[in-house]
């Protein structure tokens, strides 16, 4: 069996394709990070209105709240708004329940809601409203199922809303589109585009750390005595 004999050319080699690999990464980071530092904060950053969750409420003349539990076990209760109407938010073991505060009835989140709601936020017309069973990339900050609600308006907008809760989430346009396509580049978070604690990352890290150390060593094993014969004269003629 051939022995590998770890010469200076075998380090040179390698940190030769580690280079040329890592290059490119840094290359793309100083593009992606560039791009992103570039576009308008404004268009990039998420919309919430908070005037979709939190109007004026009258202090009485709600219905009843255990009246609404049913039996279940209720773990949290929350009086809000939505839109204009007082709404009753149980939290229970099989998940959040909504009932109109002021009849009782329960409420469910459909698609003519999630437009309303959707509506606070955008003035546009709405082109098209699907439910998800679960968030995207663009609603990865959230979980349950969401409507989307796209607008068609100059940014390509798209609202988020919680089929569960009726809450506005988040809107996102094409800004913010280009934005996260930088942002993942800029991380190497190819999945989900949120953790720079990753293996991938890790492995740059390492490799960045042997493109160091190497350079260090062909550095000095790139010189020779030889190399040094002008100082040597010198101090021979500064001696005379």
């Amino acid at each position: 069996m051939k022995r590998i004999r770890f010469s200076p050319l075998l380090f040179r080699r390698i940190h030769k394709w580690m280079g040329l690999i890592l290059g490119i990464q840094f290359v793309i980071w100083a593009l992606s990070g560039s791009v992103m530092a570039l576009l308008d904060m404004e268009k990039v950053g998420g919309h919430s209105p908070s005037a979709a969750d939190t109007p004026a409420l009258d202090a009485t003349g709600y219905a009843a709240v255990a009246s609404l539990a049913s039996g279940a076990d209720v773990t949290g209760v929350t009086l809000r708004s939505l839109g204009s109407q007082p709404i009753y938010e149980l939290h229970t073991p099989a998940g959040v329940r909504l009932f109109d505060a002021a009849t009782g009835a329960p409420l469910a989140i459909d698609a003519a809601a999630a437009r309303r709601i959707a509506a606070q936020a955008n003035d546009a017309p709405v082109t098209r409203a699907r439910l998800l069973p679960g968030p995207n990339l663009e609603s990865r900050d959230f979980a349950g199922p969401v409507w989307r609600i796209d607008f068609a308006d100059e940014e390509n907008n798209s609202a988020y809303v919680s089929a569960e809760t009726g809450r506005f989430l988040i809107m996102r346009g094409d800004t913010w589109r280009t934005w996260d396509f930088f942002w993942m580049l800029h991380n190497m978070d190819y999945l989900n585009r949120t953790s720079f604690n990753h293996p991938l990352i890790v492995f740059v890290a390492f490799g960045t750390l042997w493109i160091s150390g190497t350079g260090f060593y062909l550095l000095f094993k790139s010189f020779s005595r030889a190399d040094f014969r002008w100082l040597r004269r010198r101090r021979r003629g500064a001696r005379s």
